[in-house]
């Protein structure tokens, strides 16, 4: 087993899909600094805020690790889910458990900085979700790179050590915290 492939004691490396066409399916991910993956009881509340349905919807995962938000989306039927890595060796992961899960043709990952995928995308999406490692800091120039890639009436999740300051064009809907991580859902006006 490769150092970068230890086993975090905390999670195991795995979560579980808790909704849609996939629920109750376990995914392994590799070990990597700084990954600390939404847990269940979040994202249920998440999906329970967003409905649980997401049909049709073009959703963006723009910090992916382990995948589990992307993944999530996926099973509750998007039309289209886009996650973007940095992480090589979490990329290929990525990529293994869309083949296996069957959502290669609607799962889209890409090995690249999210803001770096924004600036050179044309795309408008649903629902995003923003959960960077807790040491990222670049909101201002994300929010600036995001606002014309969201569809009318965007729902926009942020999961942080501490929520950032937003722009006014975000309207909070709801707000939670679990442990060290604080989220929130937005709607774009």
């Amino acid at each position: 087993m490769k150092p970068s492939q230890k086993i975090n004691p905390k999670h195991n490396n795995q979560v579980r899909i808790i909704g849609g066409t996939h629920r109750g399916r376990k995914l392994n991910f590799i070990h990597a600094d700084g990954l600390r993956p939404t847990p269940d009881s979040v994202r249920e509340r998440l999906f329970n805020w967003l409905g649980q349905d997401l049909t049709g919807q073009n959703v963006l995962d723009l910090f992916a690790g382990s995948g589990a938000l992307g993944f999530e989306a996926a099973s509750r039927h998007a039309k289209q889910v886009v996650m973007c890595e940095t992480n090589r060796e979490m990329t290929r992961q990525l990529q293994h458990l869309s083949r296996e899960l069957g959502f290669s043709g609607r799962l889209h990952i890409h090995p690249q900085d999210g803001l770096a995928y924004l600036k050179q995308s044309a795309q408008k999406f649903d629902t995003v979700f923003l959960d960077p490692p807790f040491a990222w800091q670049n909101w201002t120039d994300l929010w600036t790179i995001l606002q014309p890639c969201l569809q009318e009436n965007a729902s926009v999740y942020i999961e942080a050590g501490r929520l950032p300051d937003t722009p006014d064009w975000l309207y909070k809907h709801r707000e939670g915290g679990a442990g060290q991580s604080y989220f929130a859902l937005f709607y774009y006006e």
